[in-house]
């Protein structure tokens, strides 16, 4: 359900996806999500330090993130006008897609509801003119011991269906330790009467539409703003296996005070990148 105040400033009327509106000519809000995630590796020394970048930029290079992309527009059922693509030097990459609108279809009624998209085996969707980005940052610590590595992507959509059901796919196609999501709607439509519509679907917050196995693996905090229709959610992996961020090499070849040093470490940046400060 949502609600919208008519001109005249009386209470909010409660709509159903049933109740479908009329709409004065083309939906015109805007919704935009942007998803941020960012994987931790610890790199001991230049050399593995230089391996892992070169690792990053080859898994997560311009050809790698226009895939990712043009799924993401399949999953939203646009059709791809554009592609600009570019990789960096000495690292990173960038990815622009414009989009227009896909086939028309009747919007279905679970595309209001709170939950998790398809994956991209299973989609079926309106969305009208906008774009999607995807840039990366790798980056270091100046004493070698960690490299992060970031990846920004960034679905604006027009129309009725919003860009949040790609976010179960996302999710699948990155190794995250950390991620931050922001979601936005912005601008007004009008029924057929004029009253101004702000927001046409029912959102309480980001995480129903993360699946519950994921949901599961990261302690979450909302920070939302409804009466702006501002939502965002910040997630950490809970537990982590030393051996994953260990580039080259295991932790059965360290000593238990370097396993533990290395992991307090990982963590330290993990919690300062959640919290958003410094932490030492």
């Amino acid at each position: 359900m949502y609600e919208y105040c008519d001109h005249k400033g009386k209470l909010p009327m409660t709509i159903t996806p049933e109740q479908r509106i009329t709409l004065h000519g083309f939906n015109n809000l805007t919704k935009s999500l942007s998803f941020n995630m960012y994987d931790i590796c610890y790199t001991k020394t230049r050399k593995e330090r230089e391996a892992y970048i070169e690792y990053i930029d080859e898994q997560y290079n311009s050809d790698r993130l226009t895939a990712i992309l043009n799924h993401v527009s399949d999953i939203i059922g646009a059709h791809v006008l554009n592609v600009a693509q570019q990789d960096y030097v000495p690292q990173g990459a960038s990815v622009t897609v414009l989009i227009s609108e896909g086939p028309i279809v009747e919007v279905p009624t679970e595309s209001y509801a709170e939950s998790p998209g398809p994956l991209p085996d299973s989609v079926v969707i309106q969305l009208d003119k906008s774009h999607i980005t995807a840039h990366t940052y790798p980056e270091y610590h100046p004493d070698e011991g960690i490299s992060t590595f970031r990846a920004d992507i960034d679905v604006s959509t027009c129309g009725e269906i919003s860009p949040l059901k790609a976010l179960h796919y996302l999710l699948h196609s990155f190794d995250t330790d950390i991620m931050t999501i922001d979601y936005r709607v912005r601008g007004f439509t009008r029924d057929s009467n004029g009253h101004k519509l702000f927001i046409d679907h029912d959102i309480s917050s980001i995480q129903n539409y993360i699946p519950d196995e994921v949901r599961s693996q990261y302690d979450m905090i909302d920070v939302n703003v409804y009466q702006e229709n501002i939502f965002h959610t910040k997630c950490k992996l809970k537990q982590f296996d030393l051996d994953n961020y260990l580039f080259g090499y295991t932790k059965e070849g360290l000593s238990v005070n370097e396993q533990q040093n290395i992991s307090a470490r990982l963590k330290t940046e993990m919690d300062e990148i959640y919290y958003g400060k410094n932490i030492t």
